[in-house]
This record gives structure tokens, sequence and C-alpha cells, in this order.
């Protein structure tokens, strides 16, 4: 495709141009005595940009479109999708490489901060495979080596694509009319020796039969290591937000123990952890540090195979087919398992209790010396020899929260598998009239299989321990080969090989299936006349979409509380849904060449009829006026939709973690407070314990362990459309050959929204006006062992999240884009490009009556990946004898805090100097309440050594800049990670990338 020709055709000419002002000077471009800009595509070549189905190069559109270049990826040595995605101005960061525990194994988009389930991803304009019961589309099987470019629309887009694209549009567009052979490779590490990527791609493609066809193969392999979090100062300690001192989880060693209060009233419960020797109890002061084991870049490997291919079987008839695969692992790891928060069983005569800990529990229990002494001393379990009752024996329920470090890691490992086919044939219906039909058809097979974590069953089986009559110890219950585990030893004191095996190297599995079918048919041109000169231009289509999903777990795996330490349970899902689309497209010039450059006006609608939801209409309208040559002004204006998708719609309830790191009944926080402490006490009832019991929990409820806590939600088959109007409005100015500035202000307001409450909407709903009639209390639902809001799943409902539509979600802002280009001598080119988004406001209201919450420039576990409010990316590159690019990239965040209104709720994040248990940052002044703004630069060279080889070397954060600390418990676990936020600033450091790429 000509240059100018593309340059024309875009949306914003001033924005697109990054086609001609940000790519490398070795980039095979048409200059401008080659083809004047006035030209019409080349035959064959029908120009779609993103946004419209029109095709017409020379119209420009309302729409705000930007452009990621493949060169500038090969200068940032970006291997996935997801990398550059993450880091747009207006973006914000999801799902990823950087997220650990919460990490689904794929990778995803969101644009404008809206959720990755409200933007669309295309390849070529047509929707690809999703990846999961959401419909997103998993990045990581986008075949990066034949994108020629990545078009992104930010605001709706559903007029023009369907459902799903509030947020907007990533779309990747392939390389067209490839011929010959290019192979690169490349190798990156981090300056500390880890993180190692290494990538290799070859695509060979021909045109044959006098250019009448043209065919592509692309292969590809990727794998990377991971970084963990041991291996950086900042991180090698857990340290809490709140506190400023060593922190983690009550799941320790030595164990910690809660024992739910005696037979009455007066005889208080047992909390306490086990002394260093292993005999009595004391207070709760050596968290486990879980930081070591979590990484900061999680293992990848990758295998993908691209082919593509079309014919011109007559001058008005093309056939054409594309064709993408993709096999990938990706990998999470995190601290080891243990026994939890689950309540268990134990025997009073297992010889693993402690004495002096197995009188405590009697105690508890209410027994006098004699009968203690009698369920202590006596060698037989539940039945005698003879097969009798055993009168001595004594069982009782207690909470043993013991880390499990002799049994390695819990791993998770998602191997994903995908092909998307496409196929379709393409002509002219008449000199200015195409026609295009196509079908596509997908599937995605995802099984995670997980590894290290405890089955409930197994482990409450290896508690009932009781004498082998010979000094050693035995499973009461021998069957299945239990080996006895022993919760109170210390360290290395777990139990045999024999009991690790049998409680923990099990695996469990769960199977998630996805396809799409769609079927469409596009006629677009022009209708030979109009208003002006130039006539007025339509796209016309129909289209047919069928999605399916599916979650199949195995019995483990889909039982609430069966996996200990795995979160929630994850049930079996299947659903379906089908939608019938009609739309249509008009530009209209207005006024041409006269007393004004140019007026267009632009309009569009789409019909859709769900299988789920009944029918829907969105529309749109716009325009572009151009008083003179170099300023034009655009807007647009869209209704726009979304349905709700199958795991909203059908996806079980279930109890899951979230997070919370202060919680208003742990501590002595109730006490003396009637009305906090009825609260509490009401919330421990319902879930089961008595008054009584309830009353003795105050004052020794443990805040959540690690900052996680216990959540209820899931699917509503209920749920409907939600509505969104999205608006633009912006003007191009180019004042100077080569020099173009936008400026586009945009606005997204979505009603009906699918969504459910934040954790502080019911937390604070709850406790900011306590009481036992508050019904917002009532939806939190608290242990009946422990008061706590954390706990096995099948105990503790914690906090009642339901989806609905009753949420409004509204984020406006502005974007800016400067691009130019020149000539400093005749053998040394300068080019410049900055894209920046500044954020008003993105606020997100779950119901009517909960906070109006605004998420701009604030972490909390309410408001879980950072937007920074102010975004700038800027590249300047020098070209020196068109062999040579030096070329520099400053990505810009401003400052963010810590949420306002959770910091209301929670008080203050730790200020100060470190405690000496933080480890190596310990003595560091710090506020955890605010991260100052982030500047990264990128240093990257390019090296044309002759007409088929090419060596590009970067260094990313050159100045090795490091994560400001907020500690590990002030955000969500997914984001808030390590102490830092990893998926917003950078954890890795330092790091060295190289590559060679040879052409033939």
């Amino acid at each position: 495709m000509k240059l100018q020709t593309y340059f024309k055709a875009s949306a914003a000419p001033a924005v697109l141009g990054l086609a001609l002002i940000a790519q490398p000077a070795m980039a095979q471009v048409a200059t401008e005595d080659e083809e004047s800009v006035d030209s019409p595509a080349p035959a064959g070549q029908a120009i779609v940009v993103t946004g419209s189905r029109i095709s017409n190069p020379n119209l420009e559109l309302a729409s705000p479109v930007s452009v990621v270049s493949s060169e500038d990826l090969e200068l940032a040595q970006t291997n996935v999708a997801e990398e550059f995605l993450r880091e747009l101005p207006s973006a914000v960061p999801s799902i990823g490489s950087a997220v650990n525990n919460g990490n689904g194994g794929a990778s995803f988009v969101n644009l404008r901060g809206i959720g990755s389930n409200r933007n669309l991803v295309l390849l070529d304009g047509r929707r690809f495979t999703p990846a999961d019961t959401t419909g997103r589309v998993d990045l990581n099987n986008i075949p990066l080596a034949v994108i020629e470019r990545t078009e992104i629309l930010t605001g709706g887009a559903t007029t023009t694509y369907g459902a799903d694209a509030i947020g907007g549009v990533v779309n990747f567009i392939t390389k067209r009319d490839f011929e010959g052979v290019e192979a690169t490779f490349s190798e990156q590490i981090t300056e500390e020796g880890d993180g190692n990527v290494f990538r290799a791609d070859v695509t060979i493609g021909a045109n044959f039969d006098d250019g009448r066809g043209n065919a592509v193969l692309s292969l590809g392999y990727q794998n990377q290591d991971p970084v963990f979090q041991g291996d950086r100062d900042f991180s090698v300690f857990n340290i809490g937000s709140f506190t400023g001192a060593g922190s983690g989880s009550s799941n320790a060693v030595p164990a910690v123990i809660i024992a739910a209060d005696g037979p009455d009233a007066d005889t208080a419960g047992i909390v306490g952890q086990i002394s260093d020797d292993g005999q009595t109890l004391g207070a709760f002061d050596r968290p486990f540090n879980f930081n070591p084991f979590n990484i900061f870049l999680t293992p990848f490997e990758r295998f993908n195979i691209y082919g593509s291919g079309r014919y011109e079987v007559s001058d008005a008839v093309e056939v054409f087919t594309q064709a993408a695969f993709s096999k990938n692992t990706v990998s999470t790891i995190i601290a080891p398992g243990g026994s939890f928060f689950n309540t268990y069983t134990f025997n009073l005569n297992n010889p693993f209790i402690p004495d002096a800990i197995a009188q405590q529990f009697g105690n508890n229990l209410g027994l006098t010396a004699a009968q203690f002494a009698a369920a202590r001393n006596t060698q037989f379990g539940a039945t005698l020899a003879d097969g009798s009752p055993n009168p001595d024996y004594v069982e009782f329920d207690a909470q043993v929260r013991r880390r499990t470090p002799e049994a390695g890691s819990r791993t998770s490992d998602f191997t994903t598998t995908l092909f998307n086919l496409v196929g379709g044939l393409r002509g002219d219906l008449t000199d200015n009239i195409q026609w295009e039909v196509s079908g596509t058809y997908g599937e995605s097979e995802q099984i995670q299989r997980q590894g290290g974590f405890a089955r409930f069953d197994r482990l409450q089986q290896s508690l009932i321990a009781i004498p082998d009559g010979s000094g050693g110890v035995v499973c009461a219950d021998t069957s299945r080969g239990c080996a006895p585990i022993n919760l109170f030893g210390a360290l290395g004191n777990l139990g045999s090989q024999e009991a690790v095996d049998f409680v923990f190297n099990l695996t469990q599995q769960v199977i998630t299936k996805a396809s799409l079918q769609q079927v469409q048919g596009v006629l677009n041109g022009d209708l030979g006349f109009g208003i002006t000169d130039t006539p007025i231009a339509f796209a016309a289509g129909a289209e047919y979409r069928k999605y399916t999903a599916s979650q199949i777990s195995d019995e483990a795996s889909q039982t609430p509380g069966a996996v200990v330490g795995g979160g929630g349970a994850a049930p079996n899902i299947d659903g379906e849904y089908d939608v019938k689309d009609v739309f249509g497209e008009l530009v209209i010039p207005i006024v041409e060449d006269s007393f004004i450059e140019d007026l267009t006006l632009e309009v569009g609608g789409r019909y859709s009829d769900y299988s789920t939801a009944g029918g829907e209409f969105t529309w749109k309208a716009g325009g572009t006026f151009a008083p003179v040559e170099q300023l034009t002004f655009r807007g647009n204006y869209q209704r726009s939709s979304r349905t709700p998708n199958i795991g909203e719609l059908f996806a079980p309830v279930t109890t899951f973690l979230t997070n919370l790191a202060v919680d208003p009944c742990a501590g002595s926080n109730p006490v003396g407070d009637a009305a906090l402490t009825a609260a509490c006490v009401s919330q421990i009832v319902a879930n089961g314990a008595t008054q009584a019991q309830a009353q003795s929990l105050i004052g020794n409820i443990l805040q959540p362990a690690a900052g996680q806590i216990n959540a209820t939600g899931g699917g509503n088959p209920d749920l409907g459309v939600e509505t969104a109007t999205t608006w633009t409005v912006g003007a191009i100015i180019e004042p100077l050959y080569n020099l173009s500035l936008t400026v586009d202000y945009w606005n997204i307001k979505i009603e009906d929204a699918i969504t459910s409450p934040t954790v502080n909407d019911i937390v604070g709903g709850c406790y900011d006006n306590p009481s036992a009639s508050n019904p917002i209390c009532s939806q939190i639902l608290r242990s009946a062992t422990t008061g706590g809001l954390d706990g096995s799943p099948d105990e503790v409902p914690g906090l009642q999240l339901a989806s609905s539509n009753l949420g409004l979600i509204k984020t406006d802002g502005i974007d800016v884009s400067l691009r130019y280009r020149t000539s400093l001598t005749d053998n040394i080119g300068f080019r410049f490009a900055t894209d920046g988004t500044w954020v008003n406001s993105n606020t997100f209201q779950a119901t009517p009556t909960s906070v109006n919450r605004e998420c701009v420039s604030y972490y909390s576990v309410n408001c879980p990946s950072i937007q920074p409010e102010f975004v700038f990316n800027t590249r300047a590159t020098f070209s020196f004898f068109d062999q040579v690019d030096l070329s520099v990239l400053w990505r810009y965040l401003s400052a963010t805090e810590f949420e306002p209104l959770q910091r209301a709720e929670s008080g203050d994040a730790f200020v100060g100097e470190l405690d000496p248990s933080a480890g190596p940052v310990a003595g560091q002044e710090v506020d955890f309440n605010n991260i100052p703004a982030e500047n990264y630069f990128d240093l990257s060279a390019r090296f044309a050594a002759s007409d088929n080889l090419e060596l590009v070397l970067t260094v990313q954060n050159l100045f090795d800049n490091k994560p400001t600390i907020v500690g590990s418990d002030i955000g969500s676990t997914a984001y808030n990670s390590g102490n830092i936020y990893p998926s917003t600033y950078d954890a890795l450091g330092r790091r060295y990338a190289a590559a060679v790429k040879l052409r033939f």
C-alpha cells in the first residue's frame, strides 16, 4: 500500500501519520514524487479504517484512531501484544505477564479503564476466537511477526462491530503481499541475570501468477523465564501497608491456632502462635513471608503458526483465507500451601500435639484433669481393639494454620490451544461498489493443571493420628495409603514423604473451552452521486455470530473447600448465545473546496437480535469540518450497548477471594463500641455461631490473612443489556508540512452497567453506620469459628457481591498527539512523536445507593489497577545515512495516591521509617499513601548492516528506576504484589535486548 494513500484514508491524517513520522529510516515507504497524495488506492487494495466499514480512501472519518507501527514494536523489542497495549496512554494495565496470583493464563487489554470485557480485539477487522466465558481475546495468541500495524480506536464502536466495543477497538492489521523470507531472532535479559526471553520468528511469503495471488506462512516460538520477588531488594520481605513492618500470612510456621470458645461463655477461646520450642502458645508475631516464592514475570512458552492466502479468480472475484494456530503455556507460581483457614477436627491423643498445647485444648473443652489424662493417654482412636466405642477418646474442632514449605510451591500451568480460520470471497459489483462475504470459525481450549495444593479430605484424614504402640504415629484411618501430617511441628517436621505425597502431590484440572462462529456479508463503495463532486460513500451488511463457552472441572476443583488454599471453587459452566445483525453507514460530503475546505457528515446504525437479550439498536452520528486546509474539527456521538457475556449470565454463584487489609471488627476495634460490636456479633451468628460464641470472639479477631478475605458472587441469568453514550470532539492542526497536532475530548457514560459492589461499598456501607439492623451489614457473613472474613469457602461466605444491572460508569478526558519529521542534513533525519492522555474522571457506582467512586490517580482495594491522571509516551529518533536509527522512548506517569474514601475507612497507610523486619529496605523513609510521578526511558539502536541483515539493540528502563514501595495489602492481590504495583511500575529493572533480522 502506498503510504500517501494510507495517509489520506485515515480517520485522522495527523494521528495515522505515525506510519510516516514514527517509522525508522530503513522502512520501505513511498516518497512524495512516487505517487501524489490524491492517487486512489492500488487495484484490489480496499482500505478500511478501524471504526468504519467504508473503504473509500479519499474520506476522512470522524472517529480518532491511533496507530502503533510494527517498526515501533521492533525498536521497543515487544514480544507480546499485551506488553505495549498496557502502556498506551488510553489504556489501563489488565491481566498480563506481571500478574501472578490472579493470572488465569491469558492477557487482556483494558481501554479507558472501564473493563477488559468492554473493548473488542480484531484481526484484520474481524473478530478473533475468545479465550474464556467472558468473550475476551487472549493477546498471547496475536502473531506479532505478521502484524503491519495496530490501530486503536477508543470510544464506542458497537455500531460498526457490534457489542463489546463500548471502550473501543484494537485492530491488528497483518502484512499484505509479503514477499521473501524474513527471520528474526531476539534475546532479552535483566541486569540481574534473570527474566530471559528468547523469541524466534520465520515468515515466508510469495506472490504468484503475475501477482494475482499471494501466500504467507509464519512460524514462531517464544520462551520466557520467571523473575522471582525474592530476587529484588524491595520485595524480598512482605511489608504491611499499614504497619511498615515485615508482614505476611497467619498461615505460618510455626502454626497459628484458633479454637472456638468452650462450653460456656466464661471459657475463652484459643488464639496464638506456637512458640519456637513448640510447646506453648504466644502472640501471633511471626507471619509467613510469602514474597520470595511469588513472581514478577510469569514463565511463558508459545508456539504459533500463521498462514494467509489470496487469489484473484477473475478481475471481479478474489478468494482469501487466513489461519492462526497457537499453543502457549503460562505458569504461575505462588508460595507453598498449607492448612490455611479451614476448621479441622483433631483428636486429643494425637502424639504430634505438644503436651502444653493439648492441655490448653483440654481446658477449652472444659475437661477435668482426670478426663484430660484419660483422653490424652488413650492408645486407640474412636474405637477400641475389639471394635467397641472408646469412652476416653475426645475430638475437637480448631483452626491450625500451618504453612507447608516442605511440600513445595503451589503451581498452576495454563496450556491454551487455539485456532482461528477465516475464508471468504470479495470483488467488485460495479466500478464503485465492492462486496465481501466471509466466514470465521475458531476454538480455544485451556487446560489448567494445579499442583502443590492440599486436598481437604486427605488432610483431615491425616490429622486424626494415633500412637502405633511402638513410639510411632499412624492414621486412625489408613485407607487410601494415609500417612499422618504434623501441623504442630517446626519447619522441616511436617511428616514423612509418604504423608506429603498423600495430602499434597495431587493434580487438579479445569478445562475452559470457547468457540466463535461468524458469517458476514458487506457491500461498500459510493452511490455515484452526491452533494459535492465526491459521491456519498456507504457500507451495508449483515452478520451472524454464535459464541459457546464452557468450564469443566474435576470434582475437587468444583467443590468449595475441597482444594485447600486454592481460592474459590471452579464450578462447571456451559452456555451459548447467538446474534443476528444488520448494519449500515453513510459518509456524506456536504461542502468541498468552496468557502470552506470541507464539511462531511457521517451516520450509521445497527440492529442486533440476541438470543439472550432480544433486540437492540445502536447508532452513531458525526462529522468533520475544515474551514481551511490546515485545520479540521471533528466530532462523533454514539449510542452503544453491550449484552451480558456467557460468564456473566451462567457462572454459578461461588465464594472466592478478594482483598481487605483492615477489618473493622478485628482486634480491639469493637471493644467498648456497642454498635460496632452488635454488627460484628450479628454477622458471626448469621453464619452459625451462638450469641455467646460470637460475643467471646470480640477482641480476638485477627486482621485478614495476607490482606485477603472471602466474597460470594457469580452470574445472574436475569441480567440485561447495558447501554452507553460515547462522544468525542476534537481538532487536527497541520500548520507545517510533516507537523501535525491532534486534540480530542472524549466522554463515555454507561448506564444499567453490569456490575457488582466493591469491597468498600459493603464494608463502608455497613461500618460507617454499624448496627445489627443495617441492611448492608447483613450482606457480610463471618466465620463462626474465628469471627474473621477469611476461611474455607465452604465455611465463610464473606461479602455478598451480587451482579446486577444497577451500575453507572462515567469517564472522560483529553487525548493529545503530536507528530513532526524533518531532515537536519542530507544524511541526518529526525522524527518526533508524542501521545498523551489526561483523564479528568473515571467514576463507578455499583448501585444507586453505593458510593460514586472516583479511581483516577487512586489505588486501593476498590481501584484495582492504577490509572494515572496523565500518561505521555514520547519517542524521538535520529536517522543517519539511511542505515542507523538512534531512538529514545520516554514514558511519563503522573503521581497517584491512596484512595481518599478507603483511607477514611481504614486509616492512613504507613508513613515513616520502615521496621527492621522489612528486610533490605529497612530504615527507608516511606509514605505508602503516595506514589510520586514516574519517568521511564528506553534507548534503542537499529543498524542496517546490509540489505539482508538488520540488528536492533535496546536498553529498557535505562536509568534502572526502582518502583515505589506501598506494601502488599493496600490494593488487590492481582495488581498490588511484592510491595509494589508491578503491572503499572517496572519491577524488573534495567534490561537488555538484542535482535537480528535476516531478509531474503
